[in-house]
Protein backbone atom coordinates (compact mmCIF):
# COMPACT_ATOMS: atom_id res chain seq x y z
CA UNK A 1 0.00 0.00 0.00
CA UNK A 2 1.19 3.61 -1.00
CA UNK A 3 0.94 6.48 1.70
CA UNK A 4 1.59 9.95 1.22
CA UNK A 5 1.64 12.62 -1.86
CA UNK A 6 4.40 14.27 -4.19
CA UNK A 7 4.62 17.63 -4.91
CA UNK A 8 5.76 19.51 -8.29
CA UNK A 9 8.65 21.44 -8.15
CA UNK A 10 9.98 24.48 -10.76
CA UNK A 11 12.53 21.45 -13.19
CA UNK A 12 10.95 20.13 -16.06
CA UNK A 13 8.58 16.80 -15.08
CA UNK A 14 11.14 14.86 -17.12
CA UNK A 15 13.72 15.74 -14.56
CA UNK A 16 11.87 14.41 -11.82
CA UNK A 17 13.80 11.99 -9.46
CA UNK A 18 12.54 9.41 -6.85
CA UNK A 19 15.09 8.66 -4.32
CA UNK A 20 14.51 4.93 -3.17
CA UNK A 21 15.09 4.46 0.68
CA UNK A 22 14.86 1.01 2.80
CA UNK A 23 15.21 1.43 6.63
CA UNK A 24 16.65 -0.63 8.95
CA UNK A 25 17.36 0.23 12.36
CA UNK A 26 18.69 3.57 10.92
CA UNK A 27 17.93 5.98 13.78
CA UNK A 28 21.47 6.94 14.23
CA UNK A 29 22.29 8.41 11.10
CA UNK A 30 19.15 8.61 9.45
CA UNK A 31 18.27 12.68 9.98
CA UNK A 32 21.57 13.40 8.68
CA UNK A 33 20.79 11.88 4.59
CA UNK A 34 17.34 13.45 4.96
CA UNK A 35 19.17 16.80 5.59
CA UNK A 36 21.05 16.08 2.90
CA UNK A 37 17.79 15.42 0.53
CA UNK A 38 16.67 18.38 1.58
CA UNK A 39 19.99 20.28 0.66
CA UNK A 40 20.06 19.03 -3.03
CA UNK A 41 20.02 21.76 -5.64
CA UNK A 42 17.95 19.87 -7.94
CA UNK A 43 15.11 20.18 -5.90
CA UNK A 44 12.37 18.35 -8.22
CA UNK A 45 12.75 14.99 -6.35
CA UNK A 46 10.53 12.97 -4.41
CA UNK A 47 11.47 10.33 -1.47
CA UNK A 48 9.92 6.51 -1.71
CA UNK A 49 10.62 4.73 1.41
CA UNK A 50 9.48 1.41 3.43
CA UNK A 51 10.72 0.45 6.66
CA UNK A 52 12.38 -3.42 6.43
CA UNK A 53 10.96 -4.34 10.31
CA UNK A 54 13.11 -1.81 12.03
CA UNK A 55 13.28 -2.16 16.06
CA UNK A 56 14.56 1.25 16.86
CA UNK A 57 12.38 4.38 15.77
CA UNK A 58 13.63 4.77 12.14
CA UNK A 59 10.09 4.62 11.24
CA UNK A 60 9.06 7.35 13.39
CA UNK A 61 11.65 9.66 12.30
CA UNK A 62 10.64 9.34 8.47
CA UNK A 63 7.04 9.68 9.45
CA UNK A 64 7.89 12.75 11.39
CA UNK A 65 9.67 14.10 8.34
CA UNK A 66 7.15 13.26 6.33
CA UNK A 67 4.82 15.25 8.31
CA UNK A 68 7.52 18.30 8.82
CA UNK A 69 10.27 18.82 6.70
CA UNK A 70 9.76 16.87 3.96
CA UNK A 71 5.98 17.15 3.99
CA UNK A 72 4.67 16.27 0.49
CA UNK A 73 7.77 15.10 -0.87
CA UNK A 74 7.58 11.92 0.90
CA UNK A 75 5.80 8.44 -0.11
CA UNK A 76 5.49 5.09 1.78
CA UNK A 77 5.59 2.36 0.12
CA UNK A 78 3.72 -0.73 1.66
CA UNK A 79 3.01 0.09 5.74
CA UNK A 80 3.50 -3.47 6.89
CA UNK A 81 6.85 -3.08 8.01
CA UNK A 82 7.60 -6.77 7.04
CA UNK A 83 10.96 -7.88 7.00
CA UNK A 84 11.91 -8.39 3.38
CA UNK A 85 15.99 -8.14 2.85
CA UNK A 86 17.69 -5.62 1.03
CA UNK A 87 17.26 -7.04 -2.10
CA UNK A 88 13.65 -7.59 -2.09
CA UNK A 89 12.94 -4.44 -0.29
CA UNK A 90 14.78 -2.27 -3.23
CA UNK A 91 12.85 -4.41 -5.63
CA UNK A 92 9.68 -3.44 -4.06
CA UNK A 93 10.52 0.21 -4.24
CA UNK A 94 11.60 0.12 -7.99
CA UNK A 95 8.36 -1.22 -8.87
CA UNK A 96 6.53 0.94 -7.39
CA UNK A 97 8.74 4.64 -8.66
CA UNK A 98 6.58 6.29 -11.54
CA UNK A 99 7.16 5.51 -14.42
CA UNK A 100 8.35 8.60 -15.61
CA UNK A 101 10.83 9.19 -13.04
CA UNK A 102 14.89 8.64 -12.94
CA UNK A 103 16.04 6.45 -9.94
CA UNK A 104 18.07 7.14 -7.20
CA UNK A 105 19.29 4.69 -4.77
CA UNK A 106 20.09 6.08 -1.45
CA UNK A 107 21.30 4.34 1.84
CA UNK A 108 19.55 5.23 5.46
CA UNK A 109 23.44 6.05 7.12
CA UNK A 110 25.16 8.08 4.37
CA UNK A 111 25.32 12.09 3.20
CA UNK A 112 25.07 13.22 0.01
CA UNK A 113 27.17 16.23 -1.53
CA UNK A 114 24.31 19.26 -2.49
CA UNK A 115 24.99 18.62 -5.82
CA UNK A 116 24.75 14.82 -6.31
CA UNK A 117 21.48 15.25 -8.46
CA UNK A 118 22.57 17.65 -10.16
CA UNK A 119 26.03 16.76 -11.63
CA UNK A 120 24.30 13.32 -12.07
CA UNK A 121 21.69 14.76 -14.38
CA UNK A 122 24.00 16.42 -16.21
CA UNK A 123 25.98 14.19 -17.40
CA UNK A 124 22.39 11.42 -18.06
CA UNK A 125 21.69 14.34 -20.09
CA UNK A 126 24.39 13.55 -22.36
CA UNK A 127 22.84 10.11 -23.42
CA UNK A 128 20.46 10.05 -26.70
CA UNK A 129 17.12 9.57 -26.08
CA UNK A 130 16.04 5.53 -26.01
CA UNK A 131 19.01 4.41 -24.06
CA UNK A 132 19.38 3.39 -20.88
CA UNK A 133 22.11 5.19 -19.02
CA UNK A 134 23.32 4.24 -15.43
CA UNK A 135 25.13 7.21 -13.72
CA UNK A 136 27.68 6.62 -10.50
CA UNK A 137 30.67 7.90 -8.60
CA UNK A 138 33.25 8.05 -5.61
CA UNK A 139 32.68 8.24 -2.09
CA UNK A 140 34.35 10.02 0.49
CA UNK A 141 35.05 6.97 2.99
CA UNK A 142 33.95 8.22 6.33
CA UNK A 143 34.07 6.69 10.31
CA UNK A 144 30.68 6.08 11.95
CA UNK A 145 30.80 9.94 12.51
CA UNK A 146 31.62 11.16 9.23
CA UNK A 147 35.34 11.55 9.56
CA UNK A 148 37.05 11.56 6.46
CA UNK A 149 39.32 9.02 6.09
CA UNK A 150 40.18 8.09 2.90
CA UNK A 151 38.47 8.40 -1.29
CA UNK A 152 37.03 5.36 -2.44
CA UNK A 153 38.85 3.88 -5.48
CA UNK A 154 39.28 5.98 -9.19
CA UNK A 155 38.31 4.31 -12.01
CA UNK A 156 40.93 2.48 -13.72
CA UNK A 157 39.78 0.85 -16.52
CA UNK A 158 36.14 1.93 -18.43
CA UNK A 159 33.77 -1.21 -17.62
CA UNK A 160 31.64 -2.97 -20.31
CA UNK A 161 29.60 -6.07 -20.05
CA UNK A 162 31.75 -8.55 -19.59
CA UNK A 163 33.58 -7.22 -16.88
CA UNK A 164 30.51 -5.98 -15.14
CA UNK A 165 29.51 -9.63 -14.83
CA UNK A 166 33.17 -10.26 -12.28
CA UNK A 167 32.72 -6.60 -10.91
CA UNK A 168 30.19 -3.77 -9.44
CA UNK A 169 31.46 -0.71 -9.82
CA UNK A 170 28.02 1.24 -9.24
CA UNK A 171 27.79 2.05 -5.25
CA UNK A 172 24.42 1.71 -4.74
CA UNK A 173 23.78 5.58 -3.12
CA UNK A 174 25.63 7.29 -6.04
CA UNK A 175 23.55 5.59 -8.70
CA UNK A 176 21.49 7.69 -10.58
CA UNK A 177 19.12 5.98 -13.78
CA UNK A 178 17.52 7.41 -16.58
CA UNK A 179 14.04 6.88 -17.33
CA UNK A 180 14.84 3.96 -19.90
CA UNK A 181 17.29 1.98 -17.40
CA UNK A 182 14.77 2.36 -14.73
CA UNK A 183 12.04 1.04 -17.15
CA UNK A 184 14.30 -2.40 -17.90
CA UNK A 185 14.06 -2.81 -14.09
CA UNK A 186 10.82 -2.54 -13.15
CA UNK A 187 9.06 -6.04 -12.90
CA UNK A 188 12.85 -7.54 -13.29
CA UNK A 189 14.22 -7.85 -9.90
CA UNK A 190 17.74 -9.21 -9.21
CA UNK A 191 17.98 -13.23 -8.40
CA UNK A 192 19.46 -14.47 -4.88
CA UNK A 193 22.13 -13.23 -3.65
CA UNK A 194 22.49 -10.23 -6.00
CA UNK A 195 21.76 -6.86 -4.70
CA UNK A 196 20.42 -3.69 -6.75
CA UNK A 197 22.81 -1.95 -7.70
CA UNK A 198 25.60 -4.38 -9.30
CA UNK A 199 21.67 -5.49 -10.86
CA UNK A 200 21.17 -2.29 -12.15
CA UNK A 201 24.42 -2.16 -13.08
CA UNK A 202 24.56 -5.06 -15.37
CA UNK A 203 20.38 -4.57 -16.71
CA UNK A 204 22.05 -1.19 -18.51
CA UNK A 205 25.38 -2.56 -19.37
CA UNK A 206 23.54 -5.92 -20.99
CA UNK A 207 21.29 -3.56 -23.22
CA UNK A 208 24.14 -1.93 -24.33
CA UNK A 209 23.09 1.29 -22.60
CA UNK A 210 25.67 4.04 -21.06
CA UNK A 211 27.82 4.03 -17.58
CA UNK A 212 28.71 7.61 -16.33
CA UNK A 213 31.25 7.15 -13.97
CA UNK A 214 32.03 10.40 -11.94
CA UNK A 215 35.28 10.74 -10.84
CA UNK A 216 34.04 13.40 -7.89
CA UNK A 217 33.42 12.20 -4.88
CA UNK A 218 29.18 12.61 -4.02
CA UNK A 219 28.69 11.36 -1.13
CA UNK A 220 30.16 10.65 2.99
CA UNK A 221 30.05 6.90 3.03
CA UNK A 222 30.05 5.67 6.44
CA UNK A 223 32.21 2.24 7.40
CA UNK A 224 30.83 0.91 10.37
CA UNK A 225 30.17 -2.36 11.58
CA UNK A 226 26.87 -2.71 10.36
CA UNK A 227 27.15 -1.61 6.47
CA UNK A 228 25.40 -4.09 3.68
CA UNK A 229 28.59 -4.19 2.11
CA UNK A 230 31.24 -1.71 3.30
CA UNK A 231 33.76 -0.05 0.88
CA UNK A 232 37.32 -1.23 0.37
CA UNK A 233 40.09 1.25 -0.59
CA UNK A 234 43.32 -1.32 -1.17
CA UNK A 235 43.08 -3.26 -3.99
CA UNK A 236 45.42 -5.86 -2.25
CA UNK A 237 43.25 -5.89 0.59
CA UNK A 238 39.80 -6.72 -1.40
CA UNK A 239 42.18 -9.51 -3.42
CA UNK A 240 42.97 -11.02 0.04
CA UNK A 241 39.20 -11.18 1.57
CA UNK A 242 38.04 -12.26 -1.82
CA UNK A 243 40.36 -15.17 -1.04
CA UNK A 244 39.78 -15.45 2.62
CA UNK A 245 35.47 -16.05 1.87
CA UNK A 246 36.02 -18.28 -1.02
CA UNK A 247 34.38 -18.43 -4.50
CA UNK A 248 31.11 -20.62 -3.20
CA UNK A 249 29.19 -17.07 -2.80
CA UNK A 250 30.63 -14.90 -5.47
CA UNK A 251 30.19 -17.94 -8.59
CA UNK A 252 26.68 -18.72 -7.01
CA UNK A 253 25.64 -15.05 -7.57
CA UNK A 254 27.90 -15.07 -10.86
CA UNK A 255 26.08 -18.18 -12.42
CA UNK A 256 22.50 -16.42 -11.11
CA UNK A 257 22.96 -13.53 -12.65
CA UNK A 258 23.82 -15.00 -16.09
CA UNK A 259 20.66 -17.51 -15.73
CA UNK A 260 18.47 -14.34 -14.85
CA UNK A 261 19.45 -12.03 -17.25
CA UNK A 262 19.03 -14.68 -20.06
CA UNK A 263 15.89 -15.03 -18.75
CA UNK A 264 14.85 -11.55 -20.20
CA UNK A 265 16.56 -12.25 -24.17
CA UNK A 266 14.61 -9.21 -25.52
CA UNK A 267 16.28 -7.12 -23.27
CA UNK A 268 19.89 -7.99 -24.13
CA UNK A 269 22.41 -6.52 -26.67
CA UNK A 270 23.38 -9.10 -29.14
CA UNK A 271 26.90 -9.16 -27.98
CA UNK A 272 25.80 -9.74 -24.45
CA UNK A 273 23.55 -12.59 -24.54
CA UNK A 274 26.12 -14.23 -27.08
CA UNK A 275 28.68 -13.83 -23.99
CA UNK A 276 26.03 -14.95 -21.42
CA UNK A 277 25.05 -18.47 -23.41
CA UNK A 278 28.79 -19.41 -23.84
CA UNK A 279 29.19 -19.13 -20.34
CA UNK A 280 25.88 -21.24 -19.83
CA UNK A 281 27.28 -23.76 -22.26
CA UNK A 282 30.97 -24.05 -20.74
CA UNK A 283 30.52 -27.03 -18.58
CA UNK A 284 34.29 -28.04 -18.38
CA UNK A 285 37.57 -27.03 -17.29
CA UNK A 286 39.00 -26.89 -20.73
CA UNK A 287 35.55 -25.43 -22.75
CA UNK A 288 36.06 -22.20 -19.52
CA UNK A 289 39.60 -21.74 -20.40
CA UNK A 290 38.75 -21.75 -23.77
CA UNK A 291 35.92 -18.92 -23.03
CA UNK A 292 38.32 -16.66 -20.95
CA UNK A 293 41.22 -16.43 -24.00
CA UNK A 294 38.14 -15.67 -26.42
CA UNK A 295 36.38 -12.80 -23.41
CA UNK A 296 39.80 -11.65 -22.15
CA UNK A 297 37.41 -8.80 -21.04
CA UNK A 298 36.38 -11.07 -18.43
CA UNK A 299 38.80 -9.01 -16.25
CA UNK A 300 38.43 -7.03 -12.68
CA UNK A 301 40.03 -3.31 -12.61
CA UNK A 302 43.32 -4.76 -10.96
CA UNK A 303 45.41 -8.07 -12.19
CA UNK A 304 45.35 -9.41 -8.60
CA UNK A 305 41.25 -9.72 -8.96
CA UNK A 306 40.99 -10.80 -11.92
CA UNK A 307 43.46 -13.44 -11.90
CA UNK A 308 41.24 -14.49 -8.03
CA UNK A 309 38.12 -14.43 -10.48
CA UNK A 310 39.52 -16.46 -12.88
CA UNK A 311 40.76 -19.25 -10.42
CA UNK A 312 37.12 -19.38 -8.85
CA UNK A 313 35.69 -19.37 -12.65
CA UNK A 314 37.76 -22.80 -13.85
CA UNK A 315 37.11 -24.50 -10.47
CA UNK A 316 33.52 -23.75 -10.14
CA UNK A 317 30.47 -26.05 -11.21
CA UNK A 318 27.62 -23.84 -12.91
CA UNK A 319 24.51 -23.88 -10.79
Amino acid sequence: MIHGSATRHSEALGDHVAILLSLHNGERWLNSQLDSFLAQTHTHWTLYWRDDDSTDSSRAIMLSFAAHRGNGRCVEIDDTCVSLGVRESYALLVDASPSDSMIAFSDQDDVWHPQKLEWALAKLRMVPDGTPGLYCARQWLTDADLNVIGESARLRHQPDFASGLTQNLATGHTVLLNRDAARLLRGFPPPEGVLHDWWAYLVVLGAGGAFLFDQRCVSHYRQHSRNAVGAQRSFFKRGVNALRRGPQTFMRSFYACVNTLLSRPATLAPTAQALLEDIERAKTRRERLSLLRRYPELHRQNRMETAVFRIWYLASLST
